[in-house]
């Protein structure tokens, strides 16, 4: 075990989380800060209220695309350095933690629903696409992100663990992805509340757009 690789790769995981894709696209399409209208929470369903489905889907490919790469970089590179499999695990534990406080944006960062949704890509991509399916199922019958993105959160784990069960290579990862599920739930408390509530905005509800 390599004690300083392992700190490195941790870091640099937790850096790529920290690129906060919904803030950065934003900029670059001249769009209000995320952070300040709707939801105030920097993800691609927020920037979608902009009107904007191109910077939306920009948003859910960097937020994905950054936690998958996280996984596949360490899990390709960090033996090589002498990095055991507890720290590839703790790498992607540090991207989702990055994207849900990142570093160059105050803190202030998303739920963490597409970033964790490329990590269980990044995983095993069997584990990935039944965890993607559930939302999308859910989704479609409830028109509730915030519900789909709450139930797959609880089936990630649950799919981990039957996927080792049948001799699946995950079972190393189970507790970060145990980690990240309740992390997931957590940032989505408020949305229960309004579930419970009967507040929750649904999918392509027609809201004011930022400014309006």
């Amino acid at each position: 075990m390599n004690p300083m690789a392992t700190a490195a790769f941790i870091l640099v995981a937790y850096l790529m989380g920290s690129l906060s894709f919904a803030v950065i696209i934003s900029r670059a399409f001249g769009l209000p800060d995320p952070r300040t209208y709707g939801s105030g929470n920097p993800g691609a369903t927020n920037v979608l209220r902009t009107g904007r489905k191109l910077a939306a889907l920009l948003t859910l490919m960097g937020d994905g695309g950054k936690g998958w790469l996280a996984v596949f970089l360490a899990e390709r590179f960090a033996a090589d350095y002498g990095v055991e499999p507890g720290g590839v695990a703790a790498c992607a534990a540090a991207v989702f933690l990055g994207h849900l406080f990142p570093v160059f944006f105050g803190f202030k960062g998303g739920k963490g629903v597409s970033t964790a949704g490329g990590i269980l890509l990044g995983i095993h991509l069997w584990l990935g696409l039944a965890t993607i399916a559930t939302w999308v199922i859910i989704a479609i019958f409830f028109r509730y992100s915030s519900l789909a993105a709450i139930i797959s959160a609880v089936f990630a784990p649950v799919y981990a663990f039957f996927m080792s069960r049948l001799g699946f290579p995950v079972s190393w990862m189970l507790p970060s992805i145990l980690f990240m599920s309740a992390l997931l739930v957590w940032r989505h408390k408020q949305n229960i509340l309004n579930l419970a509530a009967g507040k929750e905005s649904r999918i392509g509800e027609k809201r004011d757009p930022p400014g309006a």
